[in-house]
């Protein structure tokens, strides 16, 4: 039974901060508590991260429309999680570190293919499916030099800035965030949040970290427009604006 207990502790901290915990004693040790709430945090992530879009894409499916969703930016944003998915992957970070995106991935992917779908362009959605995953497959089987991926991981942040900005102009244009899910939204720009201090813990890559705040800013930007446009239906911003324009010919 105490191997059974060290092992599953092992699992969420080193021998050294087992050794200080359950044999020293020694619970003020600030870099053990740091990494192990790292190690909490990050898998509390990859468990939050199995359904963080799946509001979403049952929105689309019960609406059966796509409405408000911007496509390119969904497409950019499932580009900026596959390379950083195969940039940890194949660089050999802890799965606790990087696990979110491997969910975030296929459910990003579902949303795209929905969205194509739902948008009257059918055989475009099978065929972005399969481009995708052969996408992963020259990725993460070792096909794709290191130096590669790190210059695609380094052009995850304008990728994603852009995709997710575009969804933010999108939404301001119709003056609603359309079937975008206040669940989805939310939980994204928490799980950006903690991912920055996970990443700064686990991995200590500055280009991961970058990405991290980049996307935390992106993410901030839309959850801001759902409370500004709450309780406003589609189309009141945008009418405003075309009877001002009007008043100002008429004038």
């Amino acid at each position: 039974m105490t191997d059974l207990i060290k092992q599953g502790a092992l699992f969420l901290m080193s021998e050294k901060c087992y050794d200080n915990y359950f044999l020293e004693h020694n619970f003020l040790d600030i870099p053990c508590f740091k990494a192990l709430l790292s190690k909490g945090l990050g898998l509390a992530i990859i468990a939050g991260s199995v359904l963080v879009k799946v509001p979403q894409v049952l929105k689309i499916l019960s609406s059966k429309s796509g409405e408000g969703i911007n496509i390119v930016g969904v497409v950019l944003d499932l580009l900026a999680i596959s390379f950083h998915l195969s940039y940890n992957f194949m660089h050999g970070y802890p799965f606790s570190a990087w696990g979110d995106s491997t969910f975030l991935a296929i459910q990003t992917v579902a949303i795209a293919v929905l969205v194509l779908f739902f948008n009257g362009r059918k055989a475009q959605s099978g065929l972005f499916l399969l481009g995708y995953v052969l996408l992963m497959y020259v990725l993460n089987s070792g096909l794709t030099p290191m130096s590669v991926l790190f210059t695609i991981q380094s052009c995850n942040i304008p990728i994603l800035l852009v995709g997710k900005l575009s969804q933010a102009y999108t939404n301001y244009q119709a003056g609603s965030t359309g079937q975008l899910s206040a669940a989805t939204v939310i939980m994204m720009f928490a799980g950006s949040v903690a991912r920055i201090f996970t990443s700064i813990q686990e991995t200590g890559d500055t280009m991961i970290i970058l990405t991290f705040i980049a996307s935390t800013f992106a993410n901030s930007v839309i959850l801001g427009q759902l409370i500004y446009y709450w309780d406003k239906p589609a189309g009141v911003v945008k009418d405003s604006k075309v009877k001002k324009s009007k008043s100002k010919k008429d004038d």
